[in-house]
Parts: C-alpha cells; sequence; structure tokens
C-alpha cells in the first residue's frame, strides 16, 4: 500500500512530504520503504544519495521514529537516523504525519551514537511535560540500541 508521510512542525505545517510502500501495519506502528528524495550530501561520515533506501518505523505510542538507511548501490545498513518527535498519526486512510522535535538521534553502522540540534531543541517553545517525553523518548532510542532490541 502507499502512503504519504508528512513531516510537521510545532505550528502543524507540513515541512517535508513524501511517498513511501507500507511493509507491515498494526494498531502500534507502521514501517514503510521509502527512496531519499534530495541530492546527495555527506552526513556524519556517510553520504545520503538520493535514491537510498530508507527503512522507516512510526510509532503511535512513542515519542520517535527510526529510519534505517541502506546504500542505494550495495544495500549496505550506513546508520539509523532517529528523530525525536510526537507519535505518529493517521492524515487520513493513505497519509501518516509526525510533529518533529528537532533532537535526532545519529546511530552509525559502527555502532557510535550522536545526538543532533540539542541547541535548537532547548530553543522550541516546548511546556514541561512535553520536553520531559521527547528527553524520555531519545533515552528509549538509546537504550534500544544499546540492548540491541529491533529495529537496530
Amino acid at each position: 500500500m502507499k502512503i504519504t508521510v508528512n513531516k510537521r512542525n510545532l505550528v502543524g505545517e507540513v515541512t517535508w512530504s513524501y511517498d513511501g510502500q507500507v511493509l507491515v501495519q498494526d494498531v502500534r506502528h507502521v514501517r514503510l520503504e521509502a527512496l531519499f528524495n534530495r541530492e546527495d550530501a555527506p552526513f556524519m561520515g556517510v553520504v545520503l544519495k538520493r535514491g537510498d533506501r530508507f527503512v522507516e518505523e512510526f510509532y503511535f505510542d512513542r515519542w520517535y521514529n527510526i529510519f534505517q538507511i541502506h546504500d542505494r548501490d550495495d544495500e549496505q545498513v550506513k546508520g539509523w537516523y532517529c528523530n525525536v518527535g510526537r507519535p505518529a498519526v493517521w492524515d487520513g486512510p493513505d497519509a501518516i504525519s509526525y510533529v518533529d522535535l528537532a533532537l535526532d538521534l545519529w546511530v552509525s553502522a559502527d555502532g557510535q551514537q550522536v545526538v543532533l540540534d540539542e541547541d535548537e531543541f532547548a530553543a522550541l517553545p516546548l511546556d514541561e511535560e512535553t520536553r520531559a517525553l521527547a528527553l524520555q523518548g531519545l533515552g528509549e532510542l538509546q537504550d534500544l540500541f544499546i540492548q540491541k532490541q529491533p529495529p537496530f
């Protein structure tokens, strides 16, 4: 099934939209496959290439999503890009969205974790509960990787 992903900012505006193909869907999450649709760019020691395959996990009850990135040429895993944000919601029968909260976690293929955009996160006008839930989500992501839980 084809699905559209909408990344939203705090006021609900769509800041990026792309299409993917649903691989697995249940009441708690959706796994989809999408191809990177931006120009090639260096990022954290790898090059993200137009056409790289992203296997993306969106959760309806967790404050993050996880993108496993596969190289377009040899299918090797480059790493995992994890967005901290509000839990995903359906935008109709064939679209899903999430509110991005700026804070990200990059996990390289060799296991290094780097927290990204902490300054942007700190500058967001969030209430205490939202900020705490986002930071809890980041901690859960870090623990999932350390424990080698799926999808890591």
